[in-house]
């Protein structure tokens, strides 16, 4: 197995909005990261992914661009960025950006040109099609709900937009628009920067055709996934973005893929396919929605993310490489989540991030995530901002007349604002964020989890972070060790073995509020064995590894050769 750095570094997302805002108009900002890099230093992470900074009308919080070359103007100046990247530099922090393809705004100049007429030089931009028997040219629904298809008076046609109306997909069939992509990454790649997160990369080929899904009774979420996830060229477009791009840098690449298989993600991320280092898999996010998708809530089931983690663990070994990651700008607060928030929101989260880090692949910490911070639940819809959440609110309520009550579970429960409410600084007002009106509220328990109180307190989960991020650079076995599943059928022990020259780490966590009894399912054959690191402070004394207590909530691992 090849080493690399990006498979050594640990990466720390910032969704720039709920960051930090410098000059008090309540919208986080470029100065607002730059005056807090020496607190990521501190943490000890190697890559921050920047969640987009373009110019952009806002519609899905910068993930619909106008003008991939420049930056927003509520984010600040060109001149505020250039020098964000290099106070990065200068504290060895590598800046991976946002890559956005699928689509673009539609007020990008592209969109607004190709809507003119049928024969202009950007109609086969995107993908436009005539309506079929006075209705939409297929029946594809949008991933933020209702039809992904959008009648324009202009030329009595329909475009496409998997994601909202103003989000029109780019048509990647057409090879000046990729010529022109890759244009663009040169231009972000000259400047400096080390890499892309790359937007519902596995979008960008829709099978030919585009043909209309068949209807399954009682399944409504997304239709058509299967003929615009993985498509027919996909493998060919992001071999020849390597070539013509990815390959002239030395840059860390990773594609959120929703839908991939392990299969897939080998033929990705291979080292000899000469596309992407790693993937995002949604496997392990989806493990609590039941058959209506996301927001319809089921109990979180252990075993099963058991089984997810590892056969990713353990098919990619070798042949492919992992990202590792609970949170994200979409997801909701792990600790919330998978842990317990109340009374063992310290351990759980503690518990989760073990758990996470002591697997192989690239660990992604998600802003506010190595202090534990937690979901929230805004008393009224009102004070909600996400389009996701908005869309799924009105379909559900206002239009099929479900329960608001219910709705509001499943918002604070999956929601994304979860994720974006702003980073908990400080005690003070607003939490430290800014001095003018947040964008979106603060989370109401500011006043105990912030950064202030994580830093000053030594057996806080920043503390605990930082040591994991430590740990990892001084022990190869984290990051090279094979992986290996115990107690597969455990309902509460996530337990599994990590080889590597001749040693191996046992780490063991308990995903429940009660104590456990552990009794590993394998002979360790070992001489010497040594606690390695834990998230009780006081340590109990194991006379037999093979067997021990666990207390609520506890992650332990150990050492051995």
């Amino acid at each position: 197995m090849e080493k690399r750095w990006w498979k050594e570094a640990v990466v720390y997302q910032i969704y720039p909005r709920s960051f930090m805002d410098s000059n008090g108009d309540g919208i986080g900002d470029i100065k607002g990261i730059t005056s807090k890099l020496d607190y990521l230093q501190e943490l000890g992470i190697d890559v921050v992914w920047l969640s987009p900074v373009y110019q952009s009308p806002n519609d899905d919080n910068g993930y619909d661009i106008s003008d991939y070359r420049n930056i927003l103007d509520e984010f600040g100046t060109m001149a505020d960025w250039e020098e964000m990247l290099s106070e990065m530099h200068k504290r060895n922090i590598k800046l991976m950006m946002d890559l956005v393809v699928n689509h673009t705004s539609d007020e990008h100049a592209w969109f607004v040109e190709s809507r003119k007429s049928k024969d202009n030089k950007y109609r086969d931009y995107y993908i436009w099609r005539p309506g079929k028997d006075g209705k939409e040219p297929n029946n594809w629904e949008s991933i933020f709900s209702g039809s992904a298809w959008q009648y324009d008076d202009l030329t009595g046609e329909y475009y496409l937009h998997l994601f909202s109306k103003k989000q029109p997909d780019l048509n990647w069939e057409n090879p000046g628009l990729r010529q022109e992509i890759y244009d663009m990454m040169k231009f972000w790649l000259d400047k400096g920067i080390d890499g892309f997160r790359m937007d519902v990369i596995n979008f960008i080929s829709k099978m030919e055709g585009l043909p209309s899904a068949p209807e399954e009774p009682g399944k409504k979420y997304v239709s058509g996934s299967r003929y615009f996830m993985n498509g027919p060229r996909i493998h060919e477009f992001l071999q020849e973005m390597n070539k013509e791009v990815l390959s002239k840098y030395d840059i860390i690449t990773v594609g959120e893929m929703p839908g991939v298989t392990p299969e897939q993600g080998i033929l990705y991320t291979g080292e000899d396919r000469n596309e992407l280092q790693m993937v995002f898999q949604f496997e392990h996010m989806g493990i609590d929605g039941g058959p209506g998708g996301k927001w319809d809530l089921i109990p979180f089931d252990l075993v099963k993310l058991k089984r997810i983690l590892s056969k990713w663990q353990v098919e990619l070994y070798g042949k492919g490489w992992n990202s590792l990651y609970w949170n994200n700008h979409d997801q909701p607060r792990v600790v919330s989540r998978f842990g317990n928030d109340k009374e063992y929101r310290v351990l759980s989260a503690k518990m989760l991030a073990t758990c996470l880090h002591m697997m192989q692949g690239t660990p992604y910490i998600y802003q506010g995530e190595e202090i534990g911070m937690t979901n929230v639940q805004f008393t009224s819809i009102e004070d909600y901002k996400d389009i996701e959440t908005l869309n799924m609110y009105k379909e559900k309520v206002h239009e099929n007349g479900e329960s608001p009550k219910k709705v509001m579970e499943s918002i604070y429960a999956k929601g994304r604002d979860n994720a974006r409410t702003p980073v908990q600084w400080n005690n003070q007002e607003n939490a430290g964020f800014t001095t003018g009106t947040p964008w979106l509220a603060v989370n109401p328990n500011y006043k105990e989890i912030n950064v202030e109180a994580a830093i000053a307190d030594p057996n806080s989960v920043f503390h605990y972070y930082k040591k994991l991020i430590q740990l990892r650079k001084e022990n190869e076995i984290i990051v090279y060790g094979q992986y290996e599943l115990l107690n597969e059928e455990h309902p509460h022990i996530f337990a599994y073995l990590r080889s590597y020259n001749g040693e191996q780490l046992l780490v063991v966590t308990n995903f429940s509020s009660e104590e456990q009894e552990f009794h590993c399912s394998k002979k360790l054959d070992y001489t010497n064995s040594q606690r390695f690191i834990g998230n009780y402070d006081e340590i109990e004394e194991v006379e037999d590894i093979h067997q021990f207590r666990l207390r609520p909530w506890e992650a332990i691992v150990y050492k051995l050769s």
